[in-house]
């Protein structure tokens, strides 16, 4: 009597094995279908990060509760159990699909909230980017000029006409760098300055107060600052404006602007003796 209450318990411990298998074989290939949506390089629809932690949650108590089955069965009921190595192997397998296809998917996660972040960083980067180059003029229309050679800047590539020489008119789609530049002194010297200068097409000049000429350079190359550097010192000793200081400002391609180098105009400036011309790394 007690033999038969025995292997009807077994019976029964069987079945709950047998369905939680049922179960792991058909939720199993739901967490894989799951995790195949999860890619660091595309959005990943709300929701479905909770949905798949939570089944593979479950999964793991079904795998938890056949284990305990099986201990108990295999340690107290030893003489009336016999294992089935086929349950086995399945068993085997569904957990290393389980564990190979939630690694992936963390794995997957991880990066993908990593590329967010950097996304974001990014975002906050050109929104202070932007809103440092707006400070640099004060004219809406020459900010907007201004974001608009940034982005072309980074976004184009230049490839020389066939034939094209040095004077060759210059596009907006040739830019391969810029100068900000900022002059400071008198007032009339500044109004003579602005006067002598002939800039390019797509160069921009500002008076920007009583005592401060700002504006922009663009290239068809990326230069060295001391050439510009250079150009400036020759202009001024030329054209007699020993009493100017210029700040030159140069933005290359591949590198961003740190924002807070607005901060540092100010104090450059007051160091700087008459005549002088610096360029200001960004």
């Amino acid at each position: 009597m007690e033999e038969s209450r025995i292997l009807h318990y077994i019976k029964g411990l069987e079945r709950k094995i047998h369905d939680d298998h049922q179960y792991l074989k058909e939720t199993v290939e739901e967490l894989r279908d799951l995790c195949r949506v999860i890619t660091p390089d595309k959005n990943i629809p709300q929701g479905i990060v909770v949905d798949i932690k939570e089944l593979h949650k479950e999964i793991q108590s079904r795998f938890k509760e056949i284990r305990g089955i099986q201990q108990l069965v295999q340690g107290k009921y030893r003489q009336f159990y016999r294992r089935d190595p086929l349950l086995d192997k399945n068993l085997l397998e569904l957990g290393f699909v389980t564990k190979t296809t939630f690694s992936r998917f963390e794995e997957n996660l991880k990066l993908y909230v990593e590329r967010q972040k950097a996304r974001e960083r990014e975002k906050v980067a050109r929104t202070s980017q932007r809103e440092m180059l707006l400070q640099w003029f004060k004219s809406r229309e020459k900010q907007m000029l201004l974001l608009r050679k940034m982005r072309t800047l980074k976004e184009l590539d230049y490839a020389p006409k066939p034939g094209g020489g040095p004077d060759e008119r210059r596009s907006l789609e040739g830019v391969r760098s810029l100068t900000l530049f900022l002059v400071q002194g008198d007032g009339p010297s500044l109004d003579s300055l602005q006067s002598q200068m002939h800039l390019r097409e797509h160069d921009l000049i500002e008076r920007h107060d009583e005592g401060q000429l700002r504006g922009l350079l663009t290239h068809l190359r990326e230069v060295d600052p001391s050439e510009i550097e250079s150009l400036f010192h020759l202009f001024f000793e030329k054209k007699g404006f020993s009493t100017l200081k210029c700040l030159l400002v140069p933005i290359q391609p591949k590198k961003e602007i740190d924002p807070e180098i607005m901060d540092l105009v100010a104090e450059v400036l007051r160091e700087m003796k008459e005549g002088e011309v610096r360029t200001l790394s960004s």
